[in-house]
C-alpha cells in the first residue's frame, strides 16, 4: 500500500511540476510571439520544423499540428539536415529550430547553414541568450526552471513546454485565418473525428431499406415490413405525409396486451407524432437527438417527404458513438 501511495504521489508532484511551468509560459509570451506568426502568415513558403533528440519527437506532433490546421508543414531532422536533407528547405520557407539549450552541436551548424539560404528562423527554446536564442529572426521563449525528472535530466518539462508553445502558434494561426470546423474537414476525411464534421443523415438513409406501412396495414404486414428490412422498425405513410412510427418494441409491447392480431392494423399501434430530422442535417445531430430520446432509429425526411430510416448502429459502424 505504502508503494502505491509513493507512486500516486510521485505522478501528481510531475503532473504539478509541469502545470505550473506551463502556467509560466503566458507570462512569456511576447511581441517576438507575435511577429513569428505573421512572419509565417505573409510568407508564400512551408513551415519546416526541425530538432534533435526529444525536441525532433516534438517537432513531429508540431507538424502534425499546423499541417491539420491549415499551415503546410514538413519536418526535418536537425542531423539529417546536415547530412543531405538541407534540401528540404525551400525558398520563403520558414524555419522553425527547437531546441531546450539552444548550443546542441547540430544546430550551431545548422542554423548558418539556414541564415545562409535567407530562411527566417523561429527559435523554441529554453535560453535565449543560446546561439539559437541569438541567430533566430523570432523567439518562443519555452524556459522551464527544471524537469520534472528528480535527476533534472530526462527531457520532460522542457518538451513540454515545447509542445504547448507549438500548439499556441497554430492556434494563432489558424485564429487569425479564419480556419472552421468545415476547413478542418478537409483535412481529418477520415476516422471519426472527420465524419462528425462531414458525415450527413443522407449519408446514412442511402444505405438502408426505406420501411413503410399505410394506417391500414394489417398487422402481420407490418410484421413481415419490420423484419425484412433489418431495421427493427418502420415508418407509418398516409398520403405522402409521415404520420407515425413502429418498431420491433411496440410489437413485443403489444404481444403482452393482446391475445389475437386479428383485426388490427398500423394504426393500433403506431407511436404519432415521431421524432424527425432532416435528411440534409449532420449525422452527429442525428446521434445528439437519439441520445436525448432514449430512441434508436429516427426517421429522416425533406420537406416532410419520407427518405428513410437511421439506425443506432448506422451511427456506430461510421464512429459517430
Amino acid at each position: 500500500m505504502n508503494d502505491f501511495k509513493s507512486i500516486i504521489e510521485n505522478a501528481k508532484q510531475t503532473i504539478l511540476a509541469e502545470a505550473q511551468a506551463i502556467e509560466n509560459l503566458a507570462t512569456l509570451v511576447d511581441e517576438s510571439f507575435a511577429q513569428a506568426v505573421l512572419s509565417i502568415l505573409k510568407s508564400s513558403g512551408r513551415v519546416i520544423v526541425t530538432g534533435i533528440g526529444k525536441s525532433a519527437n516534438i517537432a513531429t506532433k508540431i507538424v502534425a499540428t499546423l499541417n491539420s490546421t491549415g499551415t503546410p508543414a514538413i519536418f526535418m531532422h536537425a542531423a539529417d539536415a546536415i547530412h543531405g536533407d538541407l534540401g528540404t528547405i525551400q525558398e520563403d520557407d520558414t524555419v522553425i529550430c527547437i531546441s531546450k539549450s539552444g548550443n546542441t552541436p547540430e544546430i550551431k551548424v545548422l542554423v548558418p547553414l539556414i541564415k545562409a539560404r535567407k530562411n527566417k528562423i523561429i527559435a523554441i527554446t529554453s535560453n535565449t541568450a543560446s546561439f539559437l536564442g541569438e541567430q533566430a529572426d523570432f523567439i518562443l521563449n519555452a524556459y522551464v526552471e527544471k524537469e520534472a525528472c528528480p535527476n533534472n535530466l530526462a527531457p520532460t518539462t522542457s518538451t513540454t513546454a515545447q509542445l504547448v508553445m507549438g500548439d499556441a502558434l497554430a492556434v494563432c494561426l489558424l485564429e487569425i485565418r479564419g480556419f472552421t470546423s468545415k476547413d478542418f474537414a478537409k483535412y481529418h476525411p477520415g476516422g471519426s473525428l472527420g465524419k462528425q464534421l462531414y458525415l450527413r443523415v443522407s449519408d446514412l438513409t442511402s444505405l438502408n431499406a426505406q420501411p413503410q406501412v399505410r394506417p391500414n396495414t394489417p398487422m402481420k404486414e407490418v410484421i413481415v415490413e419490420i423484419s425484412k428490412n433489418m431495421l427493427g422498425v418502420t415508418a407509418v405513410i398516409d398520403g405522402g405525409k409521415i404520420v407515425g412510427i413502429i418498431t420491433d418494441g411496440d410489437l413485443r409491447r403489444m404481444l403482452t396486451k393482446v391475445d389475437s392480431m386479428a383485426g388490427l392494423s398500423a394504426n393500433d399501434i403506431m407511436s404519432k407524432n415521431p421524432k424527425l430530422i432532416d435528411n440534409n442535417a449532420m449525422a452527429v445531430e442525428a446521434s445528439a437527438m437519439m441520445e436525448a430520446n432514449g430512441i434508436t432509429q429516427i426517421i429522416a425526411h425533406t420537406d416532410g417527404i419520407y427518405k428513410g430510416i437511421v439506425h443506432i448502429h448506422n451511427l456506430t459502424k461510421e464512429g459517430i458513438l
